[in-house]
């Protein structure tokens, strides 16, 4: 193998679990209607929160997707994990009898992990004492396990890790996992992101932080609204998305449906604060820079901008900021949406799930609206595509993830040439 060689890394297969369904069709055609995923918290009793509603993953049976005594054996972020892996295959087309599993791996991202199975194993210590916790407390809560069952499900041999970066793990899963291929290590990779995090002691940390909604609790479908003058704060939510990327050659061979080619990657640090963003965007703007030189492109050829978008006051203003210093001129030109108005911010899923909707919009040149925009923002001033999906070409889209601790990372995506 010619290590020196950069070989091109396409995109053969899409899987999602969020709020808006149980697969990238449904996902995709809600996004696209501008329907919001996020509703009030059935999960739990949140009457006691300041923040009430979320966007949950409703009606899901793990034991579709898992032998029912795995599902007792895994958290809930694995569960999902496994929904959208097994769609992302499936959808690939791939023949699991015809790869060759030493050179097929997996990085899926979670930025908590098993947060439920900690909350139940620390009540059962409490309240019946150690011998009461389950021998797989461990193993289900640590967060390298999404990466891990599903390698044992589909007998992948090859680069096998997780990613925790907070919100931007997704993108890093799939950034290196693009890596892994590209440098000849792997031909095909599952990557993605997986998060169920709405539970009790999350709601609890992240409401302590004052970092999710408090004014729209009896308007759940309004309550994010990234650039909006109005935003207070962001909305969780649950889910995976999960990619197929296989070596372009690899996938061509066979004669693979591509979706696109994932083809810039860049990672940086903003060297700051532990949650707030650097003012002038400046980690974003070094790790969007990198991603568009691993592709080979300059700034002026990107059409379509997967905004990382929370919907807090201090995210959306530097990010805004962060686009501006890359994109120069050209910046107000470019469709920039924020998906996490509908689906809520998935955190270490958010990368994931966002991959998906470029990779459909470059696929259908279909661009899925920024809901809620209703009260424009001085400080937000470029173009979010507001409230309605736009119709329009797309060769070039760009996904950005900015995550707690400073992490960020940017995706490129762009059509097969």
């Amino acid at each position: 193998m010619n290590r020196s060689a950069k070989r091109r890394v396409a995109v053969t297969g899409l899987g999602s679990i969020t709020s808006l369904g149980h697969d990238v069709q449904s996902y995709w055609a809600q996004l696209v209607a501008g329907e919001s995923g996020i509703d009030k918290i059935t999960s739990f009793d949140a009457s006691p929160y300041g923040c009430q509603v979320g966007s949950e993953v409703k009606d899901f049976d793990p034991s579709t997707v898992m032998d029912p005594k795995e599902v007792k054996r895994n958290d809930r972020y694995v569960h999902l994990a496994m929904s959208a892996s097994k769609e992302a295959f499936a959808d690939s087309g791939l023949n699991l009898d015809k790869i060759d599993k030493s050179r097929f791996g997996v990085i899926i991202s979670s930025g908590i992990g098993g947060m439920d199975t900690i909350e139940k194993q620390s009540r059962a210590l409490y309240e019946r004492g150690p011998r009461r916790i389950s021998p797989f407390m461990i193993p289900m809560l640590i967060a390298n396990m999404g990466s891990g069952i599903v390698a044992i499900e589909f007998g992948a041999m090859g680069p096998n890790f997780s990613v925790v970066t907070a919100c931007a793990g997704g993108s890093h899963a799939l950034g290196e996992a693009m890596r892994s291929i590209a440098l000849g290590d792997a031909d095909i990779m599952i990557a993605g992101g997986s998060e169920a995090a709405v539970t009790v002691l999350g709601y609890a940390g992240f409401c302590s932080m004052k970092a999710m909604s408090t004014s729209f609790n009896d308007e759940p479908k309004r309550s994010s609204r990234p650039f909006d003058a109005q935003r207070d704060g962001f909305i969780m939510g649950e889910g995976a998305g999960i990619l197929v990327l296989e070596e372009l050659e690899h996938a061509r061979a066979r004669g693979a449906r591509i979706y696109c080619e994932l083809a810039g990657y860049g990672a940086s640090c903003d060297a700051y604060h532990i949650t707030s963003p650097h003012p002038e965007g400046k980690g974003l703007a070094i790790a969007a820079t990198r991603a568009l030189g691993v592709a080979g492109l300059e700034p002026s050829a990107v059409d379509y901008i997967n905004a990382h978008g929370t919907s807090t006051p201090l995210n959306d203003k530097f990010e805004t900021a962060a686009v501006k210093s890359i994109f120069g001129e050209h910046a107000p030109r470019i469709p920039m949406s924020s998906t996490k108005s509908m689906t809520g911010h998935l955190l270490g899923a958010a990368g994931g799930i966002e991959a998906v909707a470029c990779a459909k919009a470059i696929e259908t040149g279909i661009l899925p609206p920024t809901i809620n925009l209703e009260n424009p923002d001085p400080d937000c001033d470029l173009d979010y595509v507001p409230n309605e999906k736009r119709e329009v070409p797309i060769k070039v889209a760009m996904s950005n993830n900015l995550g707690f601790g400073g992490h960020n990372a940017s995706l490129v995506f762009r059509a097969i040439q």
